[in-house]
């Protein structure tokens, strides 16, 4: 088994907690323009739609196909004025620091968000600094469950799927890792959905629990 020193992180639920500052923005978005969602049906909803591309949360939950992209400017814009409700998770700084200190190590990101949204995570968080590349969204035709996203930032990184592991906290971010043929690594810690990752090949229960790959 090939030495695990390239390590790509999944940033939503895995670095930063943003599930407050997304999710009921999309929910409020969505019943403004008509797509009802039972108050019991509310927190499945988000737990199932979070961490994706919100192009594909909102297919997945049935937004008509011209109505996608002004809802999605619409909820970001929402998003955003909720940015107070984002929480650097406990330990990521130090744990990043400790890896990226490791010689050989390689760090790097594969992330369902936007280019722009992106620069924006770099301006606000020093840890960031730490990541040798980043792919993003706008960077691949295909997104997670795909692997493309994570077969990017391999390659990118000038690294192999051998030698490499995938950071994240859902099904999709395990799919993808599965799919690229990397490790993958499950943050139960962060995780809306921590049963659903739970046979990650390291489950992780404190960001920590990465210094021991």
């Amino acid at each position: 088994m090939s030495q695990i020193n390239t390590f790509i992180f999944d940033i939503d639920g895995t670095l930063i907690d943003t599930f407050d500052m997304y999710m009921p923005a999309m929910v409020n978005t969505l019943r403004k323009h008509g797509y009802q969602i039972a108050p019991e049906d509310e927190l499945p909803t988000m737990k199932k739609l979070f961490g994706i591309t919100g192009v594909d949360a909102l297919k997945i939950f049935g937004v008509r196909p011209d109505e996608i992209a002004p809802i999605q400017k619409e909820w970001f814009d929402a998003a955003y004025e909720r940015e107070n409700y984002v929480k650097v998770i406990d330990q990521v700084p130090e744990a990043l620091v400790k890896l990226a200190a490791v010689d050989g190590n390689k760090l790097g990101v594969a992330t369902s968000k936007l280019q722009d949204e992106y620069d924006h995570f770099k301006q606000q968080y020093d840890f960031a600094k730490l990541f040798d590349s980043a792919i993003t969204s706008s960077d691949t035709k295909k997104h997670k469950p795909d692997p493309e996203p994570i077969l990017a930032a391999v390659k990118k990184l000038g690294s192999t799927p051998e030698q490499s592991v995938y950071v994240g906290d859902t099904i999709n971010d395990l799919k993808a890792a599965k799919a690229a043929g990397v490790r993958f690594a499950g943050a139960l810690y962060g995780s809306a959905n921590p049963d659903a990752i739970k046979d990650a090949d390291y489950p992780l229960t404190t960001p920590m629990d990465l210094l021991k790959i």
